[in-house]
């Protein structure tokens, strides 16, 4: 499996919550960017010569803010540099807002065959406090947009646990947004950033956190309710109609191999792990000196590759297989990790099945302490 994720950093504004490399939206620098992504692919492209893509993934920031033609300048020069699968899924993360009925049709013609839709929430008081640039009835047009195109397979992005934010308005956007029927919904519960507005006005009390107890009836709430219509709980917080999974997003849980192009994209390729420059005007001037603009790299371990292995696994439902581990590594998983297996399996945090391990709903709950156990 191959993956290609390419960064497109631009945004109308920044939301409250993000601490995504992004900057506000300059004209004439997304022509100059896009120029720039051109030849990191190029000195990409000899490197994959003999290799195809299972998946593309456009991330952001806001990819829907480029143009018609910027879009299709994009998907020509990926086209031009790389073997695309016929069977590859192409995602491309869109917000309400910025996206037009020519623009779906463009990225229809182009060859994307699954959206990324940024909600978070169907309250226009939330959508405002948390920084969004759109209203719930700017995303609904949209969404309704996307279908009339012909999109298929569409994820909405849902955010719980927001300030000020009931049980009762998130089971209003689980509703609402379920009325819809997409094919996936990834539903995330607000992590606080450092050096994000909202962690500020936390630190400034404008605001409350809801309690933890709270947070987990509103996570357990979501997967009941999300299973009873038909969407199935396949990573902690992905949930998908049968068939509908985001192959991208697997390919990373899997520890497969994908290339990260744009400014501060990772990848991970042949067992080493990168990051490219997180500064726009360093990683263009690196680009046009002819060099891949990495600001660090690192080979894994075998040590790096089992626990990251374990801990990317386990966030799947279907959890890892001790055969893959002794194959792979020749490591012996149930020998070498006997006492935390026993000891998770006593707190009811894990279960073993099918001679593989997986996490069970308390253990999903608190998974950052389940993970711990492995890393030591």
């Amino acid at each position: 499996m191959l993956g290609l994720y390419i960064h497109i950093p631009f945004c109308v504004k920044k939301c409250k919550y993000c601490d995504f490399n992004s900057f506000k939206l300059n004209i004439d620098e997304k022509r100059k960017y896009l120029n720039s992504l051109k030849r990191e692919m190029e000195l990409y492209k000899e490197n994959l010569e003999n290799k195809s893509i299972d998946s593309i993934f456009v991330g952001g920031g806001t990819p829907s803010i480029l143009n018609e033609e910027e879009i299709k300048i994009l998907f020509k020069n990926i086209k031009n540099n790389f073997q695309i699968k016929d069977s590859a899924e192409v995602t491309m993360e869109c917000n309400p807002g910025t996206l037009t009925l020519n623009k779906l049709k463009i990225m229809k013609e182009c060859g994307v065959n699954r959206l990324s839709i940024g909600l978070q929430a169907v309250q226009n008081n939330h959508l405002e406090y948390i920084g969004r640039v759109h209203t719930y009835e700017e995303f609904e047009k949209n969404y309704y947009q996307a279908k009339e195109v012909g999109f298929e397979n569409i994820n909405i992005d849902l955010m719980y646990a927001l300030p000020n934010q009931s049980k009762e308005d998130w089971m209003e956007s689980l509703e609402k947004v379920v009325k819809l029927n997409p094919t996936h919904i990834s539903a995330y519960s607000l992590i606080l950033e450092e050096n994000t507005e909202l962690f500020n006005m936390y630190e400034r009390h404008e605001f409350k956190l809801l309690d933890e107890d709270t947070d987990i009836e509103m996570y357990e709430y979501t997967i009941n309710y999300l299973k009873s219509n038909g969407y199935n709980q396949y990573e902690i917080s992905n949930y998908a109609k049968k068939g509908f999974e985001c192959k991208h997003n697997i390919l990373y849980w899997k520890c497969a191999n994908y290339v990260g192009l744009g400014v501060s994209a990772s990848g991970f390729l042949n067992e080493t792990r990168y990051n490219n420059l997180c500064e726009l005007d360093k990683y263009e001037d690196i680009i046009h000196s002819g060099k891949k603009p990495i600001e660090w790299e690192e080979k894994l371990s075998i040590k790096d590759e089992i626990e990251e292995s374990i801990f990317l696994g386990l966030r799947m439902n279907e959890g890892i297989k001790f055969k893959y581990f002794y194959e792979k590594y020749n490591f012996n998983f149930e020998e070498e990790y006997k006492n935390e297996i026993d000891k998770l399996k006593k707190m009811k945090l894990i279960e073993t099945k099918d001679e593989g391990m997986k996490l069970t709903q308390k253990g999903r709950e608190i998974s950052n302490s389940v993970f711990v156990e492995f890393m030591k």
